[in-house]
């Protein structure tokens, strides 16, 4: 059996940047240091940040005092309004890909246009980028949904920073029979983007595709969906414990991949887990 591992599996820049963040503050104490929402979309990781004292609330409103981490996916501008009016100190862990989609979403929106966001509707990221817009805003994760909207004179298009390129694409296409005027600012994640090119490549080798990430990760379960159009025998796990060896009976080459919000150990388990199943035994 020979195992593929992906050079790109594991945290992405935004990611591993709201980690050192969230690592950093602990060591200057843990008392009264809390994140909005999970930190990131890995249960693992964020059970580790908790056993080091930082606690994650869902509302600012529950922060009684003290540092709020914000995390990778952005906060609303009304959580950010209220985290100061609260009086709480903010260490901005938001990903500045993701800020970047906030700001292009803003600018649309003040020069009138009607905006598109290609990306999943209830994703904090996109909640997120929704917020700094007026009116006039749409959250589409289909290409044909767009045939039903508009017409627009003016439209804006924005992506969350990893939903797929291809759908992004789609939706600018279909949006250009739809609108007479249309403006594209393109924040789809570039690392996003080779992620799962990589793991297409992979896929086509593999016998087997095992993807590792939160079951929460939005882009580790687009990166299963990904794999799995070209490998049907693809398995997304959150952990080790998970893995299956009647999924690799057989196999001769096994790829593995995982989620930008997945961290190292767990893939090192993973690969671990795969190799020890693996192995014939004596």
């Amino acid at each position: 059996m020979k195992l593929l591992v992906a050079k790109s599996a594991g945290f992405c820049f935004g990611v591993k940047r709201a980690m050192d963040m969230a690592l950093e503050a602990a060591k200057k104490g843990a008392q009264d240091l809390y994140t909005l929402g999970p930190l990131i979309h890995n249960p693992q990781a964020v059970q580790f940040l908790e056993e080091l004292g930082v606690k994650p609330k869902n509302r600012i409103r529950d922060i009684p005092m003290g540092r709020v981490i914000f995390r990778s996916h952005g906060v609303s501008s009304n959580d950010l309004r209220e985290a100061k009016e609260r009086g709480l100190k903010i260490i901005d862990a938001t990903c500045p890909i993701v800020k970047r989609a906030q700001l292009f979403a803003k600018f649309l929106s003040r020069y009138g246009y009607s905006v598109l966001i290609v990306g999943d509707a209830y994703h904090p990221e996109v909640e997120a980028i929704r917020s700094y817009i007026r009116d006039r805003v749409e959250v589409v994760e289909d290409a044909e949904v767009v045939q039903r909207l508009g017409p627009w004179e003016k439209l804006g298009i924005v992506a969350q920073t990893t939903q797929s390129f291809d759908l992004f694409k789609e939706v600018v296409a279909a949006s250009l029979e739809r609108a007479k005027e249309v403006r594209v600012f393109n924040t789809v994640c570039h690392a996003t983007v080779m992620r799962q090119k990589e793991a297409v490549e992979m896929a086509k080798k593999a016998d087997c595709m095992i993807v590792v990430g939160g079951h929460n990760s939005g882009n580790t379960q687009r990166l299963a969906a990904i794999c799995r159009k070209v490998q049907p025998h693809t398995y997304h796990i959150e952990t080790a414990k998970e893995l299956h060896s009647r999924w690799l009976v057989g196999r001769e080459k096994i790829g593995l991949t995982a989620g930008a919000s997945t961290p190292l150990w767990i893939i090192k388990e993973v690969e671990e887990k795969i190799k020890r199943l693996s192995c014939p035994r004596k």
